[in-house]
């Protein structure tokens, strides 16, 4: 499939209640509302096509840069194409779906945590502070824990919305998977009182990290 197609397969996807809720969600105007399982089947059916990924990322749509993600070759990327295109995605499903297809899986990931966590680009920075609650949870050694939580109280709360997400997940990570660091964590939380009042639908967790952190600590005893 070329461009021209893949786009028109896309568009016939479209599901105008996907493409509200993404809006809603602060997507901008320029997508389809493709469904996630739709995206994943053409994906599928396209398989890897890097050429195409890039050619589909270039035109800013949502659905176009999801498929685009499953079709690239992580390893084909330059060190500037991935900063940027991780700076001009700041639709949080779509970042999400290069954190987590892309740079969460790549084997020099760690150059780019420190850098972007103090990056002023507000995508950049959501992204290093992924990339640091990953390292909490499944690499904490030679991380300063200390060190992470005194920045997270000074910083949390005049961040962009954006980074608060993900350092707001490096708080809970930190209290869920480091129990030394627990009261720490917790008070923090409950300090900053990010996320307290945040809508939750019934059966979910609350993103405020004080719930959060003693849902998970509960359910492991």
């Amino acid at each position: 499939m070329n461009l021209h197609e893949t786009l028109a397969e896309l568009q016939s996807l479209a599901d105008e209640k996907v493409r509200k809720q993404h809006l809603k969600n602060g997507a901008r105007e320029n997508l389809y509302g493709v469904k996630m399982g739709d995206i994943r089947n053409l994906a599928k059916k396209i398989k890897v096509n890097h050429a195409l990924a890039l050619q589909l990322w270039e035109t800013g749509n949502i659905d176009a840069r999801m498929l685009a993600i499953l079709i690239l070759e992580p390893k084909k990327l330059s060190t500037q194409e991935i900063e940027q295109m991780v700076s001009s995605e700041n639709f949080a499903w779509a970042a999400d779906w290069f954190y987590n297809y892309v740079i969460k899986d790549l084997p020099n990931k760690e150059q780019f945590r420190e850098k972007w966590m103090n990056s002023d680009d507000t995508m950049l920075a959501r992204a290093g502070w992924s990339l640091m609650s990953g390292r909490i949870v499944r690499a904490p050694q030679g991380i300063d824990i200390d060190k992470t939580l005194k920045r997270i109280e000074l910083d949390m709360a005049d961040a962009a919305p954006e980074v608060q997400w993900t350092m707001n997940t490096t708080l809970a990570q930190i209290g869920i998977n480091h129990p030394h660091y627990r009261d720490q964590a917790l008070a923090i939380g409950e300090k900053l009182g990010i996320y307290r009042d945040y809508p939750v639908s019934k059966g979910c967790t609350s993103p405020f990290a004080p719930i959060w952190i003693n849902a998970i600590a509960a359910r492991s005893k």
